[in-house]
């Protein structure tokens, strides 16, 4: 094996990628304080080629320098909207015909591993702080909850593992048309 130089990998553009047919999968910030994840997120949504990013309540807003520390320029290519209120992005995601799912430890929620998204629907993913994760008030509005199986002492995962995690399943019925 020999490791694929920068020039081998067919990367787009920043045009090439707004013109780019986009995975229809929305990821939902629900108040995440750290601008580092923040970043990941968009970095992580930049490689999946995902439809955008709703930053809501005291989520940052690009530009910001931190956030570029891990987003590399990922703020410039995906697509993003702010909402003040996180319910309200996810019945404007509702009204455009997205499946609301919260990334939460919820009473009934499906394990990540048994989670089977369909090529055929448009999934908005919602991840919450991460000291107190998504607000009851957006699970209540939700369609369905994923809860990614731990086995340790800590049972949290840091929001921008538990996106990478989430969205790669997320896209994998996507990938055959790409």
């Amino acid at each position: 094996m020999r490791k694929l130089k920068i020039h081998e990998l067919n990367r787009l553009s920043n045009d090439g990628f707004k013109e780019a047919e986009k995975i229809p999968v929305v990821v939902v910030l629900d108040n995440i304080r750290s601008l580092h994840n923040v970043g990941s997120v968009f970095r992580t949504a930049d490689a999946f080629r995902l439809e955008g990013i709703y930053l809501c309540g005291i989520t940052a807003r690009p530009p910001h320098r931190e956030m570029e520390k891990t987003a590399l320029g990922a703020t410039d290519t995906v697509n993003w909207h702010y909402f003040e209120d996180t319910v309200a992005a996810c019945m404007a995601l509702r009204a455009d015909g997205f499946l609301l799912t919260a990334v939460e430890q919820a009473e009934g929620s499906t394990p990540l591993n048994e989670w089977s998204p369909k090529a055929d629907r448009k999934y908005a993913l919602i991840l919450g702080n991460e000291v107190k994760g998504v607000q009851q008030k957006v699970i209540d509005v939700c369609d369905t909850c994923l809860e990614i199986p731990q086995y340790g002492t800590k049972h949290s995962l840091n929001v921008s593992v538990s996106s990478g995690m989430v969205l790669w399943e997320a896209v994998k019925p996507f990938l055959i048309a790409l």
